[in-house]
């Protein structure tokens, strides 16, 4: 491949798939990498009841181009089971069947010759004009060059660093739960995280999807275990208005909106609160098994010894002082970081950053690389701290991808403002840009 692509793609993740989805149409040159063999979405997630917690109309294209044949509708008439699913009533889709449908999209795209699998990117190189990336296919290597670029490689699990040296079989991030299969039949485990993903896993443990545990410690530093935030008025810190008002506000301010608004995008679902309350209170009043779980909220992790069992050190904020516990098995539920790709290291120190060591990106999502000239590095999925809570979330994937598509081709393909809206979150001058 002699002529440089107009765009290249590292990461096949829903991020990626949006922008490749909505390029369809237009008259560039692209192809995107990945260096699974085949696609899949958090396989190690995919438990029985998992849910989304994004409507299903907030897919990887609807939102701007609702008439794209990559759409989560089309995806249903293409399985034929479009009036089977409205019939179900479901208030969320299962992660299984999201992940089934980024799974056909990313087929389409691989037919199309658009999407790679199997394109493992080792490194990009600055040409000057242009970006080389080297990739190992099938134990060969190949070259590719590109004008610019759009990084969605996904994100690592974040592993306290009092559990990395005891990283084994028997402590694991939840993340690898479901390809481990881990068997819990009479033992103690402990489940160290308040979101979604350990409020499921305590729900499927508990259910004895691995075998009867004898014991399941709930651990979490938050107060409760607290709902999602889904009303209305939350839910417009998920629109395109807001973001772009919030982009513009000084960094300090980013930096306390972004924590202020944690269970708008990292509580529990009600639907899963409620299956578990009702499983507590059948343990305990029905059953009589009100030992087989402990609860353990506003405890913050400090330590993890192993000897024979783990002993976890915990502060816990509710009495003031240290106090501990002990577990056969430790399930981390301890969230993703965002990073840069390995591949990305010969251009990691041209990134500008801001003082906490995270990327500085433009209203487009390209980050700042010194000398790039005219050239586009986006980079999606890291974002929180430039453009708010939703920036790392499923619900502004089509947005999002439309706002780079936009800024890439120097026009407006797509449209991604918003007619107003209902909030107004600045001067009405701010709001009317937002829109245009």
């Amino acid at each position: 491949m002699d002529t440089p692509l107009d765009l290249a793609g590292i990461g096949a993740g829903p991020f990626n798939l949006a922008v490749a989805a909505l390029l369809h149409r237009q008259p560039l040159a692209y192809c995107f990498f990945d260096r699974k063999p085949s696609h899949s979405w958090h396989p190690g997630l995919m438990l029985p009841g998992a849910e989304l917690q994004t409507s299903f109309l907030k897919d990887l294209v609807t939102p701007v181009d609702p008439t794209n044949p990559h759409s989560f509708l089309a995806y249903l008439v293409a399985r034929r089971r479009f009036y089977d699913f409205l019939n179900a009533d479901q208030k969320a889709v299962g992660r299984r069947e999201f992940a089934d449908y980024l799974g056909w999209v990313a087929g389409q795209l691989v037919d199309s010759n658009r999407l790679q699998m199997g394109s493992d990117v080792q490194e990009v190189r600055d040409r000057g004009d242009f970006f080389e990336l080297e990739l190992e296919v099938s134990g060969a290597r190949k070259t590719v060059p590109t004008r610019n670029l759009c990084i969605a490689a996904g994100k690592e699990a974040y592993v306290p660093d009092c559990a990395r040296p005891l990283l084994s079989d028997h402590c694991f991030h939840a993340l690898e739960t479901g390809l481990r299969q881990p068997k819990v039949e009479g033992r103690r485990v402990a489940v160290v995280g308040g979101g979604q993903t350990g409020a499921e896993l305590v729900l499927n443990l508990l259910d004895g999807h691995w075998g009867k545990p004898q014991q399941v410690q709930w651990v979490s530093r938050r107060q409760n275990f607290l709902p999602l935030d889904e009303s209305p008025f939350t839910n417009a810190w998920f629109t395109p208005d807001y973001v772009h008002v919030f982009h513009r506000l000084p960094a300090l301010r980013r930096e306390g909106l972004v924590e202020a608004q944690k269970l708008a995008s990292d509580g529990i679902s009600t639907t899963t609160l409620k299956a578990l309350y009702q499983r507590f209170y059948q343990l305990v009043h029905l059953d009589g098994e009100g030992d087989r779980i402990v609860l353990l909220p506003g405890r913050e992790l400090r330590d993890i010894s192993r000897t024979g069992s783990y002993e976890l050190g915990m502060f816990n904020s509710h009495a003031g002082e240290l106090e501990s516990c002990r577990a056969d098995l430790i399930i981390l539920c301890t969230g993703l970081r965002e990073m840069l790709p390995d591949c990305l290291s010969t251009l990691r120190d041209r990134f500008a950053m801001d003082g906490r060591g995270r990327l500085v990106l433009s209203a487009d999502f390209a980050a700042d690389l010194q000398d790039a000239g005219e050239r586009q590095v986006y980079v999606l999925g890291s974002g929180r701290y430039t453009h708010g809570i939703a920036e790392p979330q499923l619900s502004l994937a089509a947005w999002r991808a439309a706002r780079v598509i936009n800024d890439l081709m120097n026009r407006r393909i797509y449209d991604t403002g918003q007619a107003g809206g209902i909030l107004q979150w600045s001067t009405r001058e701010e709001m009317v840009s937002a829109v245009a």
